[in-house]
């Protein structure tokens, strides 16, 4: 059963790549400039994280620019229903030296877009040696080879975390904690200008210090080998192509699985906390043009959506969104959250112009239709151990769940694709 349901995700994931990748080439030529489409052909982009969430997004996107795409992921947290058609598939891990070495020796790459890595601020107090290794090693190998290779950009998708506690959940839970945030703003100030890049970046959890560190190294590598960069800082996205079974992050996935398995949505506190949710497509297409705009090197750069919303409203969208409006919601005692967390993207806008984007109702529709046909087979995203089990929501908890010297990572697998395939 178990093999015919990944068969059934792999080909779901297929026809979608295909019709997508039929639609894709005129929408493409309008969303990204003339410059910008010949600048990019003939290109060799490696892109990491490829069969993950945003990563996924970007490899298409690179794919319709004009690029070469060699699309490498290891599936500890992704699908390989993600990866879009027409590029080249790679299963590999980026903490192997070798590998990587190998893939730089056998191809002339000229963009790098880093995307691997796992992203769960507040699981990453209990996996910490498995964080470093895998965001900030792992991304240092990947930027050794990029330096000796005379890579042309390196872009990184870095996090929302480098500004402070923002979405810890498990930190969120500890009341013996007290938050602080860079720039976080008092409620009153809303319409404020939000976290800017000017905002000193004051990471509090383990996933948030890998992401900032190597924003660091980055910079200290072009300063010594005049190798650009790009650093992206996205902040609550979703869309299509993420796990909605993820229950370490994003309320967008909590709130639609709730819904789907008849579960009351959570809201901690009256609902009243302030977040701006980003859609894919207004974020991945913008990683994509990165190297491809001069004004963009060696600069980072916040990216995501403007407008606010409350946890309260966010649930009412996504009610609607399913079909359940007035859906019951499971009221629980506040958490030590951040009451107010959203960025600026002034800079963002001046050099890239993207285009307007989409609303709140519209991206959660075309989120639930994806989940509806292709997500809801999707796989838990879990451990079979963590490295240290001390003060550990309960939530998070199972019996099975092992304290281990060496964490052994995700429980996800591949969703039926051949070990071999190298071309989708």
């Amino acid at each position: 059963m178990a093999t015919l349901l990944s068969l059934l995700v792999h080909l779901l994931g297929v026809l979608c790549r295909s019709a997508w990748a039929d639609a894709g080439s005129q929408a493409e030529a309008a969303l990204f400039p003339a410059a910008e489409r010949e600048a990019a052909a003939g290109k060799t982009a490696l892109v990491t994280g490829a069969a993950g969430f945003i990563g996924s997004h970007v490899a298409r996107h690179c794919r319709d620019l004009g690029m070469k795409v060699i699309a490498l992921d290891d599936l500890s947290g992704g699908f390989i229903s993600n990866v879009p058609a027409g590029v080249q598939w790679l299963q590999g891990d980026i903490k192997d030296a070798l590998l990587l070495e190998k893939i730089f020796n056998e191809n002339k790459i000229d963009f790098v877009y880093h995307l691997a890595a796992y992203a769960a601020e507040g699981l990453s107090h209990f996996i910490r040696s498995f964080n470093y290794r895998t965001n900030l090693v792992g991304s240092v190998e990947l930027l050794n080879q990029a330096i000796k290779k005379k890579v042309s950009c390196f872009v990184f998708t870095s996090s929302i975390a480098v500004y402070g506690s923002i979405n810890d959940l498990s930190q969120m839970q500890n009341p013996n904690r007290s938050l602080s945030t860079s720039g976080s703003r008092p409620k009153v100030s809303v319409e404020g200008k939000g976290l800017t890049e000017n905002d000193a970046p004051k990471p509090e959890d383990p996933y948030g210090i890998a992401k900032y560190a190597f924003e660091m190294d980055l910079f200290a590598a072009q300063a010594l080998f005049d190798m650009d960069f790009i650093v992206f800082r996205p902040h609550n996205v979703y869309g299509p192509h993420q796990n909605m079974f993820d229950k370490y992050r994003n309320v967008v996935g909590i709130f639609i699985n709730q819904i789907f398995n008849g579960v009351p949505m959570t809201i901690f506190g009256d609902g009243q906390q302030v977040r701006a949710f980003s859609y894919i497509d207004d974020v991945a297409p913008v990683i994509a043009r990165g190297p491809l705009v001069p004004k963009a090197r060696n600069e980072v750069f916040n990216v995501g959506a403007d407008r606010p919303y409350t946890v309260n409203e966010l649930s009412t969208a996504i009610g609607e969104a399913m079909g359940v409006s007035g859906y019951a919601i499971d009221r629980q005692p506040a958490r030590l959250e951040v009451e107010v967390a959203v960025s600026n993207h002034d800079k963002v806008k001046e050099v890239f112009k993207p285009p307007p984007p989409l609303s709140l109702d519209d991206g959660l529709r075309k989120s639930v239709d994806w989940y509806r046909s292709t997500g809801k087979f999707f796989k838990p995203v879990e451990f079979v151990s963590v490295e240290v089990m001390e003060h550990m929501p309960p939530s998070w908890l199972r019996p099975d769940l092992k304290e281990t010297a060496v964490c052994q990572g995700s429980r996800v697998r591949a969703d039926g694709a051949p070990e071999h395939e190298q071309e989708l």
